[in-house]
């Protein structure tokens, strides 16, 4: 089964070279890498076009959005051979054993996986008190989702679960059964909740498992807090003047 990892980019020169690295660092290597420059205006393409990634691909799409690019990545994996397809964003930190993991969740029969995020510490000033509570919130929204409206009717063939797209993985068939990412700007729709709904509608086969971890950056919540940042993800009840926080 032939495994691609999509990371859509936009304007990430400053932090894009650990998500590389972290994607170079795997203990499964056997997987095609593609990363779509999402109309970058700094030196994000020529960063990715210059690390040696063995097989690696460098794409474009110029309408911003990460559902736009997502979705532009997904397709274009589809289009060059994928079975399986996993994201993670270029801002990012997938686990060692992340892409071993995804696998591993195929070959138990599940069609889609979300998996586990983390808080980086890396990119901004995390003390331990604030990690802990950002791991926290990521509980909280994982309860939120099955008790969102939206996320429940009759329609659903089984519960919800939070399946962010910086660590989600789906077969190719059910990516396009379940017409892939909808092509949207991040202010608009949050495209990995629309995505996990439309596979609830076709299948049960999904789940949100905890060994497939990615630590992803808490940019956001640095800048707005962490009272904002929730009701962002929470149908954007905060809407910043700046959404992409570099």
């Amino acid at each position: 089964m032939s495994l691609f990892v999509v990371v859509p980019a936009y304007n990430e020169a400053r932090g894009i070279l650990p998500t590389l690295h972290a994607l170079a660092a795997q203990v499964d290597r056997d997987f095609t890498l593609v990363v779509v420059d999402n109309n970058s205006t700094d030196g994000t393409a020529a960063i990715v076009r210059a690390f040696d990634f063995p097989g690696g691909h460098l794409i474009h799409e110029p309408v911003k959005g990460t559902g736009a690019a997502a979705d532009t990545g997904m397709r274009y994996a589809i289009a060059h051979g994928a079975t399986l397809l996993a994201r993670t964003d270029a801002d990012c930190l997938p686990a060692p054993d992340w892409t071993a993991s995804v696998r591993r969740c195929f070959a138990e029969g599940l069609g889609l996986v979300g998996g586990q995020l983390t808080p980086r510490t890396d990119d901004v000033p995390v003390s331990a008190w604030r990690r802990g509570l950002l791991l926290a919130a990521v509980e909280v929204a994982v309860v939120f989702g099955r008790l969102r409206k939206g996320n429940r009717g009759p329609e659903y063939l089984g519960p919800y679960i939070m399946a962010p797209g910086c660590n989600m993985a789906i077969t190719a068939d059910l990516y396009e059964r379940a017409g892939g990412f909808p092509r949207t700007r991040i202010e608009d729709l949050h495209e990995d909740r629309a995505l996990v709904n439309a596979v609830r509608r076709l299948t049960t086969a999904y789940a949100y498992r905890r060994d497939v971890r990615v630590s992803g950056s808490v940019r956001r919540a640095h800048a707005w807090g962490l009272r904002r940042t929730l009701a962002w993800y929470a149908d954007h009840r905060y809407r910043p003047e700046i959404v992409d926080i570099r």
